[in-house]
């Protein structure tokens, strides 16, 4: 984007006198043949039915002129290129993304898989969240933080997409995920901190029961928001997987333990959620992102950048260029 996209006037009332442009234009053309007399010489290129290149160009001068008294007349206006700083006091909100990545995460009710709308709407959500501190832990049969808490939430976005199934022993460790999830929020000083847990499966692995990571959440006082992906019934889904390690897909039941994800919300103060299309998930995106708002007080500075030396000069330049080039390199006889 260039200088002028946050130009502003200190006399944007000034800009009334560019009236006069087409008013200079109309009188020009009406009075061209009076004050443009000159002597008629015979000339060879005559007899040709040509005419100069000079003479060509010498009837564009005005249009020097004219853009001249529009740049001296901008320059009066006074315009100034606005800076602007923002002092942003916000009662932050840490929040961690608990998502899991388990094969049956694959599962095609969800176009292409359900790994792939959840990142994609996750990283929606996380553009909404502009002041918040937000991190990232993922689990199968176990879990890892991939993201610390942070503002940097270009980094956190690339984190997301970079997610993939496999990258952990397979399985469904949600007590893992959420234990990952609360550790982090442990040491916050945030006054809100939540989870966010996404999973679409029945906990089968892992030390940490969930319910025991629930507990621990609820003592430091972290809210859980539990999310489960997947259509009712069954699906396509990850049956086996082939000595190269590529998936073999076959329809398969899908299974969601809701009494267990409901259990943890209720438990943390939060709430439960079942997504059984992207719509849905982006909607409850959308509910909790309105649940958990940021107050924030945002006091705008605004510097000014004079800018109408160049519309000055500018000006100045194309009148004495004007002038050169009728009276020393253009010139009529009188």
């Amino acid at each position: 984007m260039g200088w002028w996209t946050n130009l502003e006037f200190e006399h944007p009332w000034l800009l009334i006198l560019l009236l006069i442009i087409p008013f200079m234009i109309w009188w020009y053309l009406r009075n061209f043949t009076k004050t443009s007399a000159n002597i008629k010489m015979p000339h060879v290129h005559t007899l040709a039915g040509g005419s100069s290149i000079k003479a060509k160009i010498f009837k564009w001068l005005p249009v020097l002129r004219w853009l001249a008294v529009a740049s001296l007349i901008v320059a009066l206006a006074r315009p100034q290129q606005v800076l602007k700083e923002e002092e942003v006091k916000a009662e932050g909100i840490d929040i961690m993304l608990v998502m899991d990545l388990s094969s049956s995460m694959l599962a095609r009710d969800f176009n292409p898989d359900r790994l792939s709308v959840s990142k994609e709407v996750a990283q929606t959500f996380v553009d909404k969240r502009q002041y918040d501190r937000i991190g990232l832990a993922v689990f199968a049969a176990e879990s890892y933080t991939q993201c610390p808490l942070t503002t940097d939430h270009k980094i956190l976005k690339e984190f997301l997409s970079q997610l993939r199934c496999g990258l952990l022993e397979d399985g469904t460790a949600i007590g893992m995920g959420l234990a990952a999830a609360v550790n982090r929020l442990r040491d916050s000083k945030s006054e809100s901190k939540i989870v966010i847990l996404l999973t679409d499966g029945v906990n089968n692995a892992g030390y940490i029961k969930p319910i025991q990571a629930a507990e621990i959440a609820e003592q430091i006082d972290v809210k859980v928001y539990t999310i489960g992906v997947g259509t009712m019934g069954s699906a396509i889904s990850p049956i086996s997987r082939k000595s190269d390690g590529s998936y073999v897909f076959g329809r398969a039941r899908v299974e969601i333990d809701e009494e267990l994800l409901q259990e943890i919300a209720t438990l943390t103060g939060g709430k439960y959620y079942r997504a059984t299309t992207q719509t849905v998930l982006e909607s409850i995106y959308d509910e909790i992102d309105r649940l958990e708002k940021t107050e924030i007080e945002v006091s705008v500075f605004k510097r000014y950048n004079e800018e109408f030396r160049r519309f000055l000069i500018f000006g100045l330049i194309l009148l004495a260029l004007e002038w050169i080039l009728k009276h020393l390199i253009f010139r009529v006889l009188p």
